[in-house]
């Protein structure tokens, strides 16, 4: 099988097509920025350096899927020095991958770097480099949040203390091996970036940048799964929140409420561009409707009740002068003929000087 460095040297004399090594060294590159950097992760140069760096790491992983570098069938040994590198391709693009922050394609994101992670670490466990246990599929990662959400959380269990005691254990023991791998990497860095170093400190230096990817990795996935649930509840409550817009009412067109057809022309021709409406015209529309005006409220003891009282009395002696009650017209002309010959306040004089 031939090896990446023979590939590049061929490619070399094409100027067009950039070497495999040179693509993974500049999304390295810019991965490293963007981690270090004090910058906020949201402002536009850091976001421009994200994705040149996806870009390139994306070009790389199109390449050594073409030269086919890595087998099931062989051994860690086998693999070229010079190739351990590009094991760990997948675990950047996750990497760099969650440091984009478009917050309508979140989830999609967090899907996608979970996908990078879960592929690295595959690999490396084919190859044995480390020893850990592999996370759980996304299939099985992926839970319902509208069930959990209404189911109540059980009570803990002696074997669910013991599952959470074990798997900090496993937090702590990968802490250390992370801070242990960092410290050997500062020792031999130097060396391996000027090139004096040779082909056995060159392989331990990529060995342990794989391995410290790994806990990296797994620190991710669980961070992932966290974000996912809470990414898919919100969706869920942002749906559930959603309610069908009201229909919006037309806008009432003015008019002119006439006491009757006759008046309705009078108002129309002065006002051609008026509606005009009789009060039985306007009364059967608000019946058709079912919001009849005069069924308001009715209204309790009071003042008010008492104004409508005498409102009533003064409209059913209208009413019946109206239709000739003979009591009612007697009354009144009694009335009109007591005060033709009394002046007004004849009977009050009691306290005058």
């Amino acid at each position: 099988m031939a090896s990446a460095e023979d590939v590049n040297l061929t490619q070399n004399s094409e100027s067009e097509t950039p070497k495999l090594t040179d693509l993974l060294d500049r999304g390295w590159k810019f991965y490293e920025e963007v981690d270090t950097t004090n910058e906020p992760t949201g402002s536009n140069p850091i976001q421009v350096k994200v994705k040149r760096g996806l870009m390139q790491l994306e070009e790389a992983t199109r390449m050594v899927a073409q030269l086919d570098l890595f087998s099931r069938n062989e051994e860690l040994e086998e693999i070229a020095t010079t190739d351990l590198k590009y094991l760990m391709l997948p675990a950047l693009l996750g990497a760099l991958t969650m440091k984009q922050v478009n917050l309508s394609k979140r989830l999609e994101h967090v899907q996608m770097a979970r996908v990078y992670f879960l592929d690295f670490l595959k690999r490396c466990k084919e190859y044995n480099i480390s020893n850990f246990k592999m996370p759980e599929s996304s299939e099985a990662a992926d839970g319902t949040p509208e069930e959990d959400a209404i189911l109540p959380a059980a009570p803990l269990q002696q074997a669910d203390l013991i599952t959470m005691a074990k798997q900090r254990q496993a937090k702590i023991e990968r802490f250390k091996q992370k801070k242990d791998s960092e410290a050997k990497l500062s020792e031999i860095k130097a060396s391996v970036d000027s090139g004096t170093a040779d082909d056995e400190i060159v392989r331990d230096f990529y060995l342990l940048n794989i391995r410290r990817w790994i806990v990296i990795s797994l620190e991710e996935i669980e961070s992932i799964d966290q974000e996912m649930e809470i990414l898919k509840r919100m969706d869920v409550l942002r749906e559930s929140s959603a309610q069908p817009s009201q229909p919006r009412r037309p806008p009432m067109k003015p008019f002119i409420l006439t006491k009757d057809a006759v008046q309705a022309k009078v108002f129309g021709a002065g006002y051609p561009s008026l509606a005009t409406v009789t009060v039985d015209e306007w009364y059967e529309e608000h019946r058709k409707k079912n919001c009849q005006p005069d069924q308001g409220i009715p209204r309790g003891p009071g003042p008010s009740a008492d104004y409508d009282a005498a409102e009533l009395e003064k409209e059913e002696k209208e009413r019946r002068e109206e239709n000739d009650d003979e009591e009612a017209l007697q009354k009144a002309r009694d009335w009109d003929n007591w005060k033709d010959s009394h002046r007004r306040g004849y009977g009050n004089r009691h306290n005058m000087g």
